[in-house]
């Protein structure tokens, strides 16, 4: 089954999880994630068994894809979101 970029990322904004906490929970690079996620509205692209293995371990943390008639992702009942990690944003500072 085929997944745009826009999933992906809906999916991983469901769990709670940024790109990088993500790509190591799945066991693929950071780069991969981003890249994917890239496509957009578009199918993503790469090897069909990274495509599989990012579905696969999707679905195994609760996430359904919606594919008829409008495009979307959705958390079965009963999963929870990831925890919030506290201090992980980075914040830019001002140059003076």
């Amino acid at each position: 089954m085929d997944f745009s970029g826009n999933q992906l990322r809906a999916a991983r904004a469901l769990l709670g999880l940024d790109q990088n906490d993500f790509a190591e929970a799945v066991g693929v690079s950071i780069n991969t994630v981003r890249t994917m996620e890239a496509r957009g509205f578009q199918a993503v692209g790469g090897f069909a068994s990274t495509r599989d293995k990012v579905r696969e371990a999707l679905e195994a943390m609760g996430i359904e894809f919606l594919n008829d008639g409008s495009p979307g992702v959705w958390l079965r009942k009963g999963c929870k979101a990831a925890p919030a990690k506290a201090g992980r944003r980075k914040t830019r500072q001002r140059k003076r």
